[in-house]
């Protein structure tokens, strides 16, 4: 008789040992373990901070209007510039005509009928465009000095500027034939001043307003452990408001193989210093509304979520076992062929020896 084979208790703690060692991160996060590591002042869901001044980065992308982009004279007129013309009515008795015109593609005003159509300007200062308009006006209208005003209302230099502009790998943005400036890891601030001292060496005195259209740098990683089917990673944009349950709600949740006891925030730090861990009770914060592991989150922070240690078990063993069940498979299926085609054969003998 075959004896049955039981496993020892001690047998089945080393396998359960195995199991919770398996599944274990950098750590073991359970209540009451390390909690050394979370130092006193950490923001909360309802103990939020303001995050630092943000310094933009590569691949943010900034928006930058032109509010003054005055060319430094002399300044000739270029297609796509917008002029401000004052000039003379066209019955005397009524007051000045004004409004703003733009340079045609062509290099052209338009200026009506009545006071003779288009009027090439393109490569002209502001003087000249003037002079030339006047004497215009004085073949069609017969008028002598017309008074007639003429200013740049806005220069090519000021739709080159505007626009959205993104941050290159090499930590500059392009502002057309004004060449590059380097804005990576400044503020806002810093970076408006930057642009408007660049521009100074075209413009006279140029003004600028800077923002960000889309905060691309900064980013929240969250992390699922597939309990030995690898590891899925989300990364998610900073907005300066998030906490764990955001995040999490925003990957649609935890996996199916998900433990809820073994989550936590990663902190990192600088290469040398020691990165912070932040528990999760992950419980607590869904289903009774505690708020006191509900971290707010901060760039480059990572938001593990371990896997069950037995499912993780069962997939690893399920890989070593594999291999060998279907070595075994292909040697049974081969004894049981040979097994099968010598038996008929014997048959056949056998049928044989009726003859």
């Amino acid at each position: 008789m075959t004896p049955t084979i039981r496993p020892s208790r001690a047998a089945a703690a080393a396998v359960l040992a195995c199991a919770l060692a398996a599944g274990a991160g950098c750590t073991s996060l359970r209540e009451g373990q390390r909690q050394d590591v979370v130092p006193a002042p950490v923001p909360r869901e309802l103990e939020k901070v303001l995050l630092p001044d943000y310094r933009v980065e590569p691949p943010d992308i900034l928006t930058i209007e032109a509010v003054r982009a005055v060319p430094k004279p002399p300044y000739l007129v270029q297609p796509l510039d917008v002029l401000f013309l004052q000039l003379p009515a066209a019955d005397p008795n009524n007051p000045p005509e004004s409004g703003t015109v733009g340079v045609d593609p062509d290099g052209t005003v338009n200026l009506g009928p009545q006071y003779g159509g288009q009027l090439p300007v393109s490569g002209l200062t502001i003087p000249q465009v003037r002079e030339a308009i006047v004497n215009q006006l004085v073949t069609v209208t017969k008028r002598k000095n017309p008074e007639v005003t003429v200013s740049l209302a806005q220069s090519q230099a000021a739709q080159r500027i505007s626009g959205p502009h993104l941050i290159r790998p090499d930590g500059t943005i392009a502002l057309g034939t004004y060449g590059s400036v380097r804005v990576a890891g400044l503020t806002l601030a810093e970076v408006r001043r930057a642009v408007e001292a660049h521009l100074a060496n075209y413009l006279v005195d140029p003004v600028v307003a800077v923002d960000v259209q889309n905060y691309n740098s900064k980013l929240i990683y969250v992390i699922f452990d597939g309990a030995g089917s690898g590891q899925s990673v989300y990364r998610l944009p900073v907005t300066g408001n998030d906490t764990v349950l955001d995040v999490i709600g925003q990957v649609s949740g935890l996996t199916a193989v998900s433990d809820v006891n073994r989550m936590w925030v990663s902190r990192p730090a600088p290469a040398g210093n020691a990165h912070t861990i932040l528990p999760v009770d992950w419980r607590a914060v869904t289903e009774c509304g505690d708020t006191a592991t509900n971290y707010q989150l901060m760039p480059g922070d990572r938001v593990f979520v371990g896997s069950v240690p037995l499912i993780g078990l069962d997939i690893r063993m399920a890989r070593v076992f594999a291999p060998i069940e279907r070595l075994f498979g292909v040697t049974l299926l081969g004894s049981a062929t040979i097994r099968n085609v010598g038996g008929g054969a014997g048959g056949f003998g056998g049928f044989g020896g009726f003859r």
